[in-house]
């Protein structure tokens, strides 16, 4: 179960060409990760660089890592073991200069990938900086002589010995021997790294993050998940060997091999959630609704009443929808991996009360969050201004690309203001061109509109312009578009 009491369950759709991972909560879908083998995600990889491109008026420096675009590193980022970060960027870095950085955050867009010179290596209960000196406890662990006992058991086990470590919270359901050996794994795995780069061309790959199977089961999987269901036998016996090796204490009873009729996520309904969740608008169960629209600087989340009017008075009928939607919110952030700034409008509260319930409410949600976020106290009019951190692709640019005909916009010119442009282009192209004959070759209902609402309009036209115009329906073109050759 997870804090709220809930019970968690994790399921794996795996294939040789894609994974899919939903994790659920009550049985209800709360996280969805997809990764696909030709385009896998590579935050965690670690390449051998190669200073591209210094450039001293953004303290930064473009590095190739032999990917198609080059990852961009910033003065911050880069570290100096025992010296503070230095102030400029070329005062540490030259062109030509090979160096190992790690990818922070995916390519998206047209961006490169965002890279650090900190390198840092997860497994199981800690993380490795072999960077860094110190040893750090998650914040999540909140008992001060817990953290303070950790710490003491890490210096202990790697008295003497290079680097810094974080302890991560999966910790507190394991002994501090599991720790040990994780310990020793991430040191192992350290001087593989050390010994491949250093024969490696620059833009090679020199450690690459576990497939999504095996990631899902050293992040999530801990005494709170009840099972993790997977529906490919090679994958199953994958995770069977890594939990064996790295999960100390996890029953084999907990993952279990699916092998239904049915697909795994149609027998749990997640195909119809993520088909939910690529949409724009989000039904709240109380009648209200959420309208839900990401551009390229930002995402609006709008609360509408919809067709909820309640049994109390406006005010209160207006909080419960704002209540829900507070939850609804805050589990589509997680969905559907929004990112970057986000401003949540809710419906305006004159009750300086319900304005905290909501903020209250939205807190709670957004608890079991595992995104890093910043939120701003709700505004009078309702809105609230927050960020939350990507680091790979939301699930809309994931999974859709803009729609050819609107280029992403959500909207396409009527069929009449299309008519008239065509027209007005048929007039430029006779006074040009002097043409003895005009055709129009476009789509089914562009066509039929010029022969049945604007038939009278193309008479007047071609007498006007003393020359035949023949229309000529092809299938292959889209709305608005349309071709005219002159004969």
């Amino acid at each position: 179960m997870d804090g709220s009491g809930l019970v968690t369950e994790v399921l794996v759709n795996h294939t040789p060409y894609e994974t899919r991972v939903a994790i659920l909560e009550g049985g209800v879908l709360q996280d969805f990760f997809v990764e696909r083998e030709r385009k896998r995600g590579i935050v965690g990889n670690i390449y051998k660089g190669k200073v591209q491109r210094v450039l001293p008026g953004m303290d930064a420096a473009f590095i190739d890592i032999g990917l198609e675009r080059a990852g961009f590193l910033h003065v911050k980022n880069v570290v100096r073991r025992g010296d503070k970060p230095p102030e400029r960027i070329s005062d540490v870095l030259r062109e030509g200069q090979s160096l190992l950085v790690q990818v922070l955050k995916d390519p998206i867009g047209s961006k490169g990938a965002r890279l650090t010179m900190e390198i840092s290596i997860p497994s199981r209960f800690l993380v490795f900086l072999p960077t860094a000196d110190e040893i750090g406890v998650s914040i999540k662990i909140a008992s001060e002589e817990q953290r303070q006992t950790l710490r003491e058991a890490v210096a202990g086990f790697h008295q003497g010995r290079q680097g810094g470590f974080i302890v991560r919270t999966a910790i507190e359901s394991a002994d501090v021997w599991a720790m040990r050996a994780d310990m020793q794994y991430l040191q192992r795995v350290w001087e593989a790294i050390v010994q491949q780069q250093r024969g490696a061309r620059p833009g090679s790959l020199i450690y690459g993050e576990l497939p999504l199977y095996q990631k899902v089961l050293r992040d999530f999987v801990s005494p709170g998940v009840r099972r993790v269901v997977v529906d490919h036998p090679g994958a199953h016996r994958e995770m069977q060997a890594f939990a064996a090796n790295f999960l100390v204490g996890m029953e084999q009873t907990r993952l279990e091999f699916y092998s239904g009729d049915r697909s795994l996520f149609e027998r749990y309904g997640i195909e119809e959630e993520i088909s939910l969740a690529l949409k724009r608008h989000v039904a709240l169960k109380s009648g209200g609704y959420l309208i839900i629209d990401q551009t390229e600087a930002m995402t609006t989340i709008d609360v509408n009443t919809g067709a909820f009017v309640g049994k109390l008075s406006q005010d209160d009928t207006i909080y419960k929808t704002n209540l829900e939607a507070a939850r609804a919110i805050a589990r589509q952030l997680r969905l559907r991996n929004l990112g970057g700034i986000i401003m949540l409008d809710f419906i305006d509260m004159n009750d300086p009360e319900h304005q905290q319930g909501v903020m209250d409410a939205l807190l709670t949600a957004l608890a079991g969050d595992r995104s890093k976020y910043t939120i701003s106290p709700i505004s009078p009019l309702g809105i609230i201004e927050m960020t939350r951190k990507r680091t790979r692709e939301s699930l809309r640019q994931l999974m859709c690309e803009p729609c050819p005909c609107c280029q992403g916009r959500g909207y396409v010119k009527t069929v009449e203001t299309i008519t008239y442009e065509l027209f007005r282009d048929l007039m430029r192209e006779a006074r040009d061109f002097s043409p003895k004959t005009m055709t129009i070759v476009a789509g089914l209902e562009l066509i039929d509109f010029i022969r049945e609402e604007e038939s009278l309009t193309f008479s007047d036209l071609q007498a006007l312009l003393k020359i035949p115009i023949r229309l000529q329906v092809d299938s292959a073109y889209r709305h608005g578009q349309y071709d005219i050759a002159l004969g």
